[in-house]
């Protein structure tokens, strides 16, 4: 039985600018998790309303195991970032299949949303 899929893509990317209070950080993430018992190869590709793929970020997620990829941290060896406000969708492909989901936690008004995204999965 296949547990996840090799490729799945999330259309809604947009990083919310900070809120006016300190204590809560605004972001979006990107939950993987690897549910075979083998290593995955993973790598992101994200796209862009105005502006060439940024390609080339990877990340290997052991068999069995849950990261969580924090996208308004600089990502991959060369610290890509992805900016606040500006539209993107995120590709994710593996070597074997996983599962991913995709949440936002939005804190520019003081009744903060999380929410998450559907995502397309192949």
């Amino acid at each position: 039985m296949e547990k996840g899929k090799r490729n799945w893509v999330f259309c809604d990317g947009y990083l919310p600018p900070h809120g006016d209070n300190p204590n809560f950080e605004g972001h979006e993430a990107l939950m993987l998790t690897n549910l075979n018992n083998e290593k995955a190869k993973i790598e992101l590709t994200f796209l862009f309303e105005d502006k060439d793929p940024e390609r080339g970020i990877f990340v290997e997620l052991e068999g069995m195991r849950t990261t969580c990829i924090r996208l308004d941290h600089p990502l991959g060896e060369r610290g890509l970032m992805l900016g606040e406000s500006v539209q993107y969708t995120v590709w994710v492909q593996s070597d074997i299949p996983i599962c991913a989901c995709f949440g936002r936690l939005d804190v520019r008004q003081t009744n903060m949303a999380y929410y998450s995204v559907e995502g397309y999965s192949f």
